[in-house]
């Protein structure tokens, strides 16, 4: 069966992460410039699902932040520009979830990663073309990529967790 190919609307689309700071707040951002496509038969069998992110278009509303966060401390944007997913599964768990593992590279290391999938639906546009929508949630260890900045507040909490929250939402246009 021929698979079909969808193309990554990323005016449409969004790239947003969430991070605990001083164990009681969060700090929110995205990625302003990315993109990727998904291959896939019907019912999204075979699917095969690529993504990059350009590291240096990180926003958390705060200018200084956002270069701090491009240095060496955290992403090294002059060394590794470039944050890409290269699916390695696309199994469906239940109704329109599914769970879409891959290699995720990021600061000069590739791991293996687990996200969530909600399919939200297909439609025809006004133009006449297909577009299909999709949420994809997960958590990522910044630790297990080497971004291990931080410093110890009072009775031993960090400054800012392991842990990033990501919510990646989505809109595709089948190519033609």
């Amino acid at each position: 069966m021929k698979k079909s190919k969808w193309i990554i609307d990323s005016s449409h689309s969004s790239v947003q992460f969430r991070i605990t700071y001083l164990v009681i707040a969060s700090i929110r951002g995205c990625f302003n410039a990315f993109h990727g496509f998904a291959e896939w038969d019907e019912n999204f069998q075979n699917a095969a699902i690529e993504f990059n992110i350009d590291a240096n278009s990180i926003n958390t509303n705060v200018e200084e932040r956002d270069k701090h966060l491009r240095s060496k401390d955290f992403f090294d944007t002059e060394l590794y520009p470039t944050i890409s997913f290269k699916s390695t599964s696309f199994k469906k768990i239940k109704n329109e979830k599914f769970r879409l593992e891959g290699h995720l590279t990021m600061h000069g290391h590739t791991k293996l990663v687990e996200l969530m999938v909600e399919y939200n639906g297909k439609i025809t546009d006004q133009q006449g073309c297909e577009k299909i929508s999709f949420e994809v949630t997960g958590k990522v260890s910044r630790w297990e990529f080497d971004m291990k900045y931080n410093s110890v507040l009072e009775a031993n909490s960090l400054l800012i967790d392991e842990d990033i929250d990501i919510t990646i939402n989505l809109l595709l246009g089948k190519e033609q």
